[in-house]
């Protein structure tokens, strides 16, 4: 009996693509619904003043606790919270040029280097010491040494942090920027702070740049204008924290899980600087791009927070919050001081 013929199986092969393709599909859909919630706050009053970005995560874990998530779901979150993380990532580089770094000056640049390599080793030390995890303080201590949730989201990529440390880190980058929003303009008209110092004050320590200009802007044009050069100074400071951070890693874990010591997403990122720096770009690609890094961050957070139970972020106790509230005290009183002490001696 001579033996049955092999037919392609071409068929199966489409439908098993067919599969992989649609697979991600209901849980992005549920994401960017989350998304689209958190984004429409923008229209309500006093909810306003709270970051898309972390009312995406918040949301997110609120239907997490409540209702669960599907295994059907799992596959369209976790690319959400990953891939589109990381190019939303590349995309903050278009809102960078050296040559707005250069109007910051030496001096400036020097005193924003020392604040965030000063914040990031206390808070790390401070989150040993109170016996916090270490994944959990290299997120908070990134956060409020760099830029907000954009730092703390990068950071996750090479820390890999445990479930929920990034919703909490965040909790605590929201909380702490509103109050620097209150107390800031406050602390402004108490010690008779010229614009240009308070606006350098204000980029130089304030965690995201939403927060930096809410605060800067009641201080004037010239505190908003210093405010928002000094914090995009901060935000290119990302790159090589992140490489840092990946190379001890690369050089601590085992073979088997090391991470690269270069991530595309931050060479992506360094590349849009480059491009914006060299190339003339619109004002309309530059906001086209903002809005879409906006967008897709939001998007990323809603799926993180989908992932994420509520009790994982509750269970975490006092010391954390303590953490958080010390690495923010201190970045602000040891840039003031380095910005008093700079124009005291005629550096700025």
């Amino acid at each position: 009996m001579s033996p049955t013929p092999a037919f392609p199986r071409r068929p199966i092969m489409i439908r098993e693509h067919l599969v992989t393709i649609f697979r991600p599909l209901p849980g992005l859909a549920i994401a960017c619904a989350v998304a689209i919630a958190a984004l429409l706050t923008k229209e309500v009053p006093y909810i306003a003043l709270i970051n898309p970005i972390v009312l995406a995560v918040i949301f997110g874990m609120i239907l997490s606790s409540i209702f669960g998530v599907s295994d059907a779901a799992r596959p369209g979150l976790t690319l959400a919270a990953k891939f589109l993380l990381r190019i939303s990532i590349v995309l903050l580089g278009l809102q960078i040029t050296v040559f707005e770094l250069v109007q910051v000056g030496t001096a400036a640049f020097v005193i924003c280097a020392a604040s965030l390599i000063s914040t990031f080793f206390f808070t790390k030390w401070l989150g040993h010491r109170l016996g916090v995890d270490a994944g959990l303080t290299e997120l908070l201590a990134a956060g409020t040494a760099v830029c907000g949730a954009s730092a703390i989201l990068a950071t996750n990529t090479v820390t890999r942090a445990r479930d929920g440390d990034v919703a909490y880190s965040l909790g605590c980058i929201t909380v702490f920027g509103t109050l620097s929003i209150i107390i800031y303009p406050l602390c402004m008209r108490a010690f008779e702070m010229p614009q240009d110092l308070y606006g350098f004050w204000a980029g130089a320590s304030i965690h995201e740049v939403a927060q930096v200009v809410a605060a800067a802007y009641q201080g004037g044009p010239d505190a908003t204008h210093t405010a928002t050069i000094v914090k995009l100074s901060r935000v290119l400071m990302l790159a090589p924290l992140i490489l840092l951070i990946g190379y001890r890693r690369s050089r601590d874990e085992p073979t088997s899980t090391k991470i690269p010591l270069l991530p595309w997403f931050i060479v992506g990122f360094i590349a849009l600087v480059i491009l914006g720096s060299v190339f003339e770009i619109s004002p309309q690609t530059r906001h086209f791009a903002a809005s879409t890094t906006s967008t897709l961050f939001t998007v990323a957070l809603a799926a993180l927070g989908l992932l994420t139970h509520l009790q994982t972020v509750t269970a975490r106790g006092w010391k954390p919050l303590l953490v958080g509230a010390s690495a923010w005290a201190f970045i602000a009183g040891f840039s003031i001081a380095c910005i008093t002490t700079a124009r005291m001696l005629g550096w700025l």
